[in-house]
């Protein structure tokens, strides 16, 4: 008996010596794999950032599950995104910005290039069709350098023609659109005014005691000279919804959702490189590092993933040039010599000469002169 367990364990021993030698072989015939070069291997950190830095697209999922109507895509146009606490009807806050409206178009110069307004309207309204806007939209061009765009109380949309030059692709220019449009559709405006309204109401007491008072006046005059304001600025709170329903309507429309993020770095990097250059569009919700995290965040969370986005025209390439075209020629005429300019008065108080200069002169200056037949 013990011979043959000696003789098993045997059997056993020489198995394993032999299963050994033969690993051993074939380790030795496979080739080494490359040593990396440590030059050329970022380390863990910087291979983050190369993935997460840039222009790439955020990867969207084939099917998402909305949490609510509000997350549901499917559900633009049938769902109430402008409830809350407001004192305004729709009728009147389509009277309200009808004229407000009045007041921007008598301060501003509107383009009246058929082709450009027609292009910019058609782009509008596609993205209003595609959002829960509640009432019309009047959309127009301002004549202006400033990279802008403001919607009014009531769907009267101003689209600065800075900001047309200033986008790369038409994608870009919707998507700053579908965020003003967003902030219509969501009544920011009126439900800041309302807020306004209540403020005005809470001073009442004060102004029953003290009517006349220079305290009480002022009092009544700040609130009502504050309250235009909160028709163009908005809360952090407000901008976010502006920026998630936007998406939304943007993607809605055929657009890449991307493209808003891209707006948003390029304005950060120009920021960067020339402190001071956010453009107003972005004054009150600059495009910081956090909210284009959580719009990238939104993008890959709530919209399902298309076969093919919209991201430019060949239109908007010849609008965009045709409007840099009719830019030019009116700085060209503005510049023009011997067209006649207006001055304030301060700045003609600095062109008069001093008399007492004595290097001034200006022959039509009055002089008095004594009379030759007068006695001393």
């Amino acid at each position: 008996m013990e011979a043959i367990l000696r003789h098993t364990l045997k059997l056993a021993l020489v198995g394993a010596l032999a299963a050994g030698s033969a690993l051993a072989a074939r380790q030795s015939q496979d080739p080494p794999p490359p040593a990396q070069d440590p030059a050329k291997t970022p380390p863990p950190a910087q291979q983050q950032t190369q993935q997460q830095t840039g222009s790439q697209p955020v990867q969207q999922k084939d099917t998402v599950t909305p949490k609510n109507s509000k997350e549901d895509v499917d559900a633009i146009g049938n769902r109430n995104v402008g409830k809350g606490v407001n004192l305004f009807s729709l009728e009147r806050e389509i009277s309200l910005g009808k004229g407000l409206a009045q007041e921007v178009e008598r301060s501003s110069k509107l383009i009246d290039d058929p082709v450009v307004t027609e292009y910019v309207n058609r782009v509008g309204q596609n993205l209003v069709r595609n959002s829960d806007a509640k009432v019309p939209f009047t959309i127009k061009v301002i004549d202006s350098d400033e990279v802008n765009a403001f919607a009014l109380p009531g769907g009267f949309f101003y689209v600065n023609s800075g900001l047309i030059l200033r986008a790369q692709e038409e994608s870009e220019l919707a998507g700053v659109m579908a965020h003003e449009i967003a902030h219509v559709a969501a009544r920011h405006g009126t439900k800041n005014a309302t807020k306004g309204e209540i403020m005005q109401w809470a001073s009442i007491p004060a102004m029953i005691f003290i009517p006349y008072s220079m305290a009480g006046y002022a009092m009544y005059q700040g609130l009502n000279l504050a309250i235009p304001l909160t028709f163009l600025k908005f809360s952090r709170d407000a901008e976010k919804e502006a920026d998630f329903l936007g998406l939304q309507y943007m993607y809605k429309a055929g657009y890449d959702p991307n493209s808003y993020v891209t707006f948003f770095e390029r304005i950060q990097a120009d920021e960067k490189r020339r402190p001071g250059t956010i453009p107003k569009v972005f004054s009150t919700h600059p495009p910081t590092p956090d909210r284009i995290e959580n719009t990238q965040k939104e993008i890959a969370r709530i919209l399902p993933a298309k076969q093919e986005y919209l991201v430019t025209t060949s239109e908007f390439d010849s609008v965009k040039s045709r409007l840099r075209n009719i830019m030019f020629s009116r700085k060209a005429t503005d510049n023009a010599p011997g067209k006649p300019t207006l001055r304030t008065k301060t700045e003609q108080s600095k062109k008069q000469p001093n008399g007492n200069d004595p290097g001034s002169s200006d022959d039509d200056r009055p002089t008095l002169k004594r009379r030759p037949d007068s006695q001393p």
